[in-house]
């Protein structure tokens, strides 16, 4: 008897109906975001998209001069269907949900996908659950994990941050006007984390990194102020060597970015671990750099 109240008791834990209806939920919203995005209906993309993101692609395509809202459904393809993958879970913590998917995510870009891992967020706003991003775990490297997940063992999300909602719903930015010049930061920054605002609105992160991100809302006309922090990760020196840089974008072909700031550290130099600059966008170089 009591083993049969064991396994009562373990059959009823599987069968949730509070995330059944979870699930039904998040996947009937990623479903309508999903179908806005394939039939270019912005209205509804704005409905079922959570604010802050929709504020932050809003800023990123003007920032990039390009065209809001067509520029949304300018896609190689559309996001990946979840027909076809196995549900795994579904796990609400606040004002934020999210749902995991297993087996071959096909985002359309060629080859014959493989089994992975498809986790999607939402945020609960005004009208219900709102659709957020798509975090896509590629399990290559992780046999064992696709063995266990493809056996329904759900041991593995318990360690992935990003299957596991966690309750704070990301603030809102401002709302950038129209860039009238395209700019990035570019950062270079091994062993450490590198923190940058440029002009109190274009907030970056750069960890152990050598990339560019652009800057939201472009640069200014007149006077641009450029912010940073410094700060060593574990298992760097404090020593290697670090760049800040910020570039103006040319429209025109053939012509380079214009590099407008510049902070540099040199190997086993000192660094400032905060500080403040500025450069000068006037009107002549505004107008070389867009061909106007």
């Amino acid at each position: 008897m009591t083993r049969y109240i064991l396994a009562l008791s373990l059959a009823l834990t599987a069968f949730c109906p509070a995330q059944e209806d979870l699930r039904t939920n998040l996947e009937k919203t990623y479903g309508i975001w999903r179908a806005a995005l394939i039939n270019k209906d912005a209205a509804t993309w704005q409905r079922v998209t959570a604010e802050h993101r929709r504020v932050e692609v809003r800023n990123r395509i003007l920032s990039e001069k390009r065209a809001f809202p067509a520029t949304l459904f300018e896609l190689p393809a559309p996001p990946p269907a979840l027909g076809g993958l196995k549900f795994l879970e579904a796990n609400q913590n606040g004002a934020t949900a999210k749902s995991a998917y297993f087996g071959k995510v096909d985002f359309g870009v060629g080859g014959v996908p493989t089994d992975n891992l498809l986790v999607l967020s939402f945020v609960r706003g005004a009208g219900g659950w709102q659709y957020d991003k798509a975090d896509f775990v590629n399990l290559t490297a992780l046999p064992e994990v696709r063995t266990e997940l493809a056996a329904g063992k759900l041991a593995y999300l318990r360690g992935v941050p990003e299957a596991r909602p966690s309750s704070v719903v990301p603030p809102t930015p401002i709302a950038a006007n129209p860039a009238t010049t395209i700019a990035k930061v570019y950062v270079f920054s091994p062993g450490r984390e590198v923190q940058v605002q440029i002009n109190k609105i274009s907030r970056h992160r750069f960890a152990n990194a050598k990339e560019a991100q652009i800057v939201i809302g472009g640069a200014r006309n007149g006077l641009n102020e450029v912010q940073y922090s410094i700060r060593k990760l574990e298992g760097g020196t404090g020593e290697e060597a670090l760049t800040i840089r910020v570039y103006l974008m040319s429209e025109i072909e053939g012509l380079k970015p214009f590099k407008a700031f510049e902070y540099l550290v040199p190997e086993k130099a000192t660094f400032q671990p905060f500080g403040t600059g500025t450069f000068n966008l006037d009107a002549a170089m505004a107008a070389k750099l867009s061909g106007k």
